[in-house]
Formats: C-alpha cells, sequence, structure tokens
C-alpha cells in the first residue's frame, strides 16, 4: 500500500481553521442527538468541518453540513474517487469542498482508515471524537492528540 496524498477541490480549505469530527461505529444513543446538534451548530457558525464521513454517524453529520454554506473537508481511506456525484460536484464548484486521498488503495481498510483518521487530527485545530473507548481503532489518536480534543459542547 502506498500512501500518497491527492486532492480535488479547493486546497485553500486546508488553511482555515478547521474542526474534525470523528466518530466510533458504536454510539451512546444518548450521544447522537448531541452530535445532530453539533452539526446544526457548526453549519450555523459556518466552521470548516474535516472528517472521513465513513461512519453511520459521520454520514449523518454531512447530511446536515451540505445544507449548509459553511467549507467541508472529505478525506478518504481510499484512492481518490473517479465518479464524482452531481451533489458533491456542486460542493466543488462552490470552492465548499475539498476531496483528500491519504492512499493509494483501492479500497479502505482498517491501517488505511488509520492513516485517514491521522492525517484528519494533524490537520484540525480541534477535535470532537464520540463513542470513543479503550478498544475503539481511535482510542490511539484521542490520547496522541489529547492537547486538540475538545467536547460537542465547546465547540
Amino acid at each position: 500500500m502506498k500512501n500518497e496524498i491527492t486532492y480535488i477541490g479547493n486546497e485553500s480549505l486546508l488553511t482555515m481553521p478547521k474542526v474534525a469530527f470523528l466518530a466510533s461505529s458504536v454510539i451512546p444513543i444518548g450521544e447522537v442527538m448531541s452530535c445532530y446538534d453539533w452539526a446544526i451548530k457548526m453549519r450555523k457558525e459556518n466552521n470548516c468541518v474535516i472528517s472521513g464521513f465513513s461512519s453511520k454517524l459521520e454520514k449523518d453529520v454531512w447530511d446536515f453540513l451540505v445544507d449548509g454554506n459553511q467549507p467541508i473537508i472529505l478525506v478518504l481511506a481510499r484512492r481518490m474517487y473517479h465518479d464524482i456525484s452531481d451533489d458533491m460536484q456542486k460542493l466543488l464548484d462552490s470552492g465548499r469542498l475539498l476531496i483528500v486521498s491519504t492512499t493509494s488503495s483501492h479500497r479502505q481498510s482498517r491501517s488505511t482508515a488509520f492513516i485517514r483518521n491521522k492525517f484528519i487530527c494533524e490537520q484540525a485545530d480541534r477535535i470532537v471524537m464520540v463513542g470513543v473507548t479503550a478498544t475503539s481503532s481511535l482510542f490511539p489518536l484521542s490520547n496522541e492528540f489529547k492537547s486538540k480534543l475538545v467536547s460537542l459542547q465547546t465547540t
């Protein structure tokens, strides 16, 4: 697996203050609504959000964000898309979206997801991690980037 970073879209979004959103695949039900409220707040405040938008909850957050006007950075754990959906193309055309691929791998794997998530953490000024437990794949990153971690309520 070769790691190479490729971009489609507005690369200047990387220079903006960014908040990362990373969610484990298993989330306590009580936290889901708080995440939706957070996404709406990010949309209203026009904050740039960076994420893989890969887990179910991350995909839900994506749905909230695309209805706004704020910038979004989507980081893939696989090679760059060959075809861009019409909805994503509209975001790209408006300058609101940057798509980043952190690997040339054909498919997302546990290792490419870790590489993607580390890239997200490195790029972000603040990080929201939801559902992290000692057995979560996000746990090592939560320790490594603990100085950037913020709660849903403080972002």
